[in-house]
């Protein structure tokens, strides 16, 4: 069963974060460039949220606020679901399907270390179901 640690380390490493204090419209910029649905919240040195795209819609765009003054603190999700490298993917998909979300934060000691999504998981878990198709039919042509 794969591991968070072996997800990671087939993905680009970086995570993308940015401050509680820093307006919206920055957090949709990051989001925006690097192709991402969220983005990890950080304060000093430490996970203090996460918001996506869903936070945005949700609570920028249909309460008419501006993307421009509103901080991102107001419309991050603060108490967020986190997992560690040794977690599973199994778990995982797990946790997202049960609290309905997207992204979980992978913190190592306390440190965030990476950011898994749904996408990555469904792809990992695709690979692994090759792998064993692969094999059963090697199996059965021998």
């Amino acid at each position: 069963m794969r591991t968070v640690r072996q997800v990671l380390e087939s993905k680009n490493p970086e995570v993308h974060a940015i401050g509680p204090d820093a307006p919206v419209i920055d957090a949709l910029r990051l989001m925006a460039e690097h192709g991402i649905g969220a983005v990890l919240v950080i304060e000093q040195d430490r996970l203090a949220g996460i918001v996506s795209e869903r936070d945005y819609a949700r609570k920028v765009v249909l309460s008419g606020r501006s993307s421009q003054q509103t901080p991102v603190r107001d419309i991050m999700v603060g108490a967020v679901s986190t997992i560690g490298p040794d977690d599973t993917v199994p778990r995982c998909m797990q946790m997202m399907t049960d609290g309905r979300f997207r992204h979980l934060p992978v913190l190592e000691d306390g440190r965030v270390i990476g950011i898994v999504s749904i996408g990555d998981l469904v792809k990992a878990v695709i690979e692994d179901q090759q792998v064993e198709l692969d094999q059963l039919q090697r199996y059965i042509a021998s």
